[in-house]
């Protein structure tokens, strides 16, 4: 579908940082005269500091006029290095299932549940990436047809690299995001892609959000830049280790220390440790 299209599907509030991750969180409760009603948790700015909330949350109707889906949109600048972004992205997505008890159905109502849909945006990538994580059902033994929703879950990972793809079907989607957030772009020459590419109508408080857009990117970019400097520190401090091991292995061997211990001491295989003294003897 085109974004034209697609917008008239998105149902209520479109929440952004506000809905917390956290377990027995996520959901709020309140009763107006006499009833129980239950939503999306929103955490007030003042006190946001501190706790991890989803980026970006909406419901979206689908073409059928009756069910709902739960899209969930989280950006990264960069492949995560703290830790792997798949269990990330699978945490978020089963709380996303998990949450909807008592707010989408209650009870035991499980035939309820909306499929959840969890989009992550990894930017300065290499190349352009599009990944699809989502159950299956592998038959071990007899092929039973167990009744249920196996697409409940579902997790799209897009890696969107620093040069604008080209044009064309393939690239339609990563040309699209990589326009929102290229340094290298301009904001009108964004505006002419966005309006003659993907009939984007572009209004005064979109041309706003652009602009904020545009600094958000060179931020991004920025850290990017930082980030390499700080891990070409750590390779030179790594190195100046090595440097420093490999004096003391010599130094060890021409005093008669075994090589093995020296490796010990070294923490390196005795393997690594008769090449620098091969290399000292050479």
């Amino acid at each position: 579908m085109s974004p034209e299209t697609v917008e008239k599907y998105i149902e209520g509030d479109i929440h952004v940082g506000r809905i917390p991750v956290e377990p027995g969180m996520t959901n709020s409760e309140q009763t107006v005269s006499g009833e129980r009603i239950v939503g999306l948790n929103t955490i007030r700015p003042e006190i946001r500091e501190g706790y991890v909330t989803f980026d970006i949350i909406f419901y979206v109707r689908m073409c059928d006029g009756l069910s709902q889906i739960i899209i969930n949109v989280e950006a990264q600048k960069d492949d995560p290095s703290g830790y792997d972004i798949l269990n990330r992205a699978i945490f978020y997505v089963s709380r996303l299932v998990s949450s909807q008890k008592e707010r989408d159905f209650t009870g035991k109502r499980y035939n309820d549940l909306k499929k959840v849909y969890s989009i992550w945006i990894c930017m300065n990538m290499d190349e352009c990436i599009w990944n699809y994580v989502h159950l299956t059902n592998e038959a071990i033994m007899a092929n039973h047809e167990w009744k249920g929703k196996i697409d409940l879950l579902n997790i799209v990972l897009l890696g969107i690299p620093n040069d604008l793809p080209q044009q064309g079907e393939k690239y339609e989607l990563h040309r699209l995001l990589s326009t929102m957030f290229s340094v290298d772009l301009s904001v009108n020459e964004r505006l002419d892609i966005l309006e003659n590419e993907y009939g984007i109508t572009v209004e005064p408080d979109f041309r706003k959000e652009l602009d904020v857009m545009c600094n958000l990117s060179q931020g991004i970019y920025e850290k990017g830049i930082e980030k390499g400097i700080e891990k070409g520190i750590e390779k030179g401090i790594e190195q100046g280790k090595m440097e420093n091991a490999k004096a003391m292995a010599i130094s060890l061997h021409e005093s008669g220390v075994a090589e093995d211990l020296i490796a010990k001491a070294a923490n390196v295989s005795v393997e690594v440790v008769r090449k620098w003294i091969g290399l000292q003897l050479a």
